[in-house]
């Protein structure tokens, strides 16, 4: 019996196998389901706070989409959908807007066809909305050195302001709420504070601001001023205290003098919102072992074509730092280091520097000099060093023996038509021995300039770049002997480049943070 029993199932799977063989001469051509294929490639991403984008992969025979919304995390989908969408096939992406901040939802896609006969199975995403933004920017008498007044839109509630740091809490009352505006007091002078609005558990606005400068621990200075002599007067570590208008020194002959710095002192504006512009060069000598500027516009019409900043004396130096300044108009370049002196950091944070020809000289310029960290951040160059290298920091390594890595940080920087002129030119003509360079979050654009063709510039670090016509630093073949194979070559779509407004169009910079952080 089991033989028999055997016999007839390998005859079974003969008879089988020949059926087979003689269909494989029949072609097919199509496939006919009886119903769609759920979607695929399904992707949430929070836009502008509290909006979401739903995209997902397109499919054929596909007429229209059915979009349901929960208020929850979880892929059951348990109980109702707090709303409901019926999309077309072409509204992919499809933006759903206003949601509430904080707040875990779930999304769920189903294919459908023209007349509704077929559908799909549902594919599902998860997501959790930003804190909504309900602060409003800051007025030029919003701010004191003691104290702040918050507003935000009227009518919607709020239950608590908490300030950091300090974690000074301020119950927000019916009246505030129904005003959106409150004072809290008390403060601390030029301290950077982040102020959250509360409403409940919920985060509902965000908003950070500085403090004014306490004249009582510094002087105050006005336009009318002789600026150079208040300058030449001031102590060592004086703070300055710059009223709005303009500040120059100007020479029996009408020509504009260089204000030499041989103390170490700080500019700063007493008003952000109307800042004191300074018409002059400076000379860095002996004595100016930490300069710093804030809030102030530094400009160079009428100068005689020397940098911002020109060292002078072949000594030690601690600090050169701008924050949150304007620099503009200058002839020849940002900084000049051509003298055996040592920097131990030259910062540029939050700044705006446009239309340095760089005639004679290179934007920041060190030939004899070290400094042992440069860094530059947050900050837009435009219009600037179109016909020379962006940084220039010649070998003088031997006259420096404990700078030997000397860095050079560029981090969250737009940087548009910079060495565009010639192809030869670089981002880094670097060759002091050891150098480090770390390259990161930028966009870079409208360039034809390299990243270096000099044998002692380190391959920098390099991340999260976007390079927009700008070839030569991100393709083979150029005038570099490196280039960044890790960016990405989105158009930024700037808002009006030629008037210096970089703001974002692209999606993708934007969402990813790239470039200078003003124009997110």
């Amino acid at each position: 019996m089991k033989l028999n029993k055997y016999t007839y199932m390998v005859g079974l799977a003969l008879a089988a196998l020949t059926t087979a063989c003689e269909d494989q001469d029949t072609e097919i051509t199509s496939v006919d389901y009886d119903r769609l294929f759920a979607p695929i490639g399904v992707e949430a991403r929070v836009i502008n706070k509290t909006d979401v984008r739903l995209t997902w992969t397109p499919a054929s025979g596909v007429t229209g989409y059915n979009i349901e919304l929960f208020a929850n995390d979880s892929l059951t989908f348990v109980g109702s959908p707090v709303s409901t969408y019926s999309v077309d096939v072409d509204e992919n992406p499809y933006v759903i807007t206003a949601l509430e901040g904080e707040t875990k939802y779930s999304a769920r896609l189903q294919a459908i066809c023209e007349d509704a006969s077929m559908t799909s199975k549902w594919s599902g995403v998860y997501f959790k909305t930003d804190a909504e933004q309900l602060f409003k920017a800051l007025g030029e008498n919003d701010l004191t050195a003691t104290s702040v007044i918050l507003s935000w839109t009227a009518g919607r509630n709020a239950t608590e302001i908490i300030l950091q740091p300090g974690n000074i809490k301020h119950t927000v009352t019916s009246a505030e709420v129904a005003a959106g505006q409150a004072t809290i007091e008390g403060l601390t002078p030029e301290t950077q504070y982040t102020a959250t609005l509360k409403n409940g558990e919920k985060t509902c606005g965000e908003i950070t601001f500085e403090t004014l400068i306490d004249l009582g621990g510094a002087t105050a200075v006005y336009p009318e001023d002789d600026f150079a002599q208040v300058i030449a007067d001031a102590e060592d570590g004086a703070v300055l205290a710059l009223f709005p208008g303009t500040y120059q020194s100007i020479a029996d002959d009408g020509t504009q003098n260089k204000i030499v710095l041989n103390k170490s002192i700080e500019f700063k504006a007493v008003r952000p919102n109307d800042r004191p512009i300074i018409n002059a060069c400076f000379q860095i000598k002996e004595g100016a072992n930490s300069v710093s500027l804030k809030q102030v516009i530094l400009d160079g019409t009428g100068s005689d074509g020397a940098q911002t900043f020109d060292y002078k004396s072949g000594t030690a130096f601690k600090a050169l730092i701008l924050e949150d300044c304007e620099v503009k108009n200058y002839t020849k370049g940002l900084y000049y280091l051509n003298i055996a002196a040592a920097v131990d950091e030259i910062t540029i944070n939050n700044c705006l520097i446009h239309d340095i020809v760089c005639d004679g000289g290179d934007l920041m310029d060190s030939r004899k000099g070290a400094i042992k960290v440069l860094t530059i951040s947050n900050s837009t160059f435009y219009n600037t060093c179109k016909g020379r290298d962006f940084v220039r920091y010649d070998d003088a390594a031997s006259s420096f023996a404990d700078i030997s890595a000397p860095q050079i940080i560029i981090d969250h920087c737009t940087i548009d038509g910079v060495t565009s002129e010639s192809n030869s030119r670089r981002l880094f003509y670097v060759r002091y021995a050891g150098n480090v360079i770390t390259f990161t979050n930028n966009i870079v654009s409208n360039t034809i300039g390299n990243f270096s063709n000099q044998s002692k510039t380190n391959v920098p670090t390099f991340k999260g770049n976007n390079y927009f016509n700008a070839a030569g630093l991100n393709t083979a073949g150029g005038s570099g002997l490196f280039i960044d194979e890790t960016g990405t070559t989105y158009d930024p779509g700037y808002k009006d480049a030629a008037n210096g407004d970089f703001s974002l169009s692209h999606e993708e910079l934007i969402y990813n943070k790239v470039g200078d952080p003003r124009w997110f």
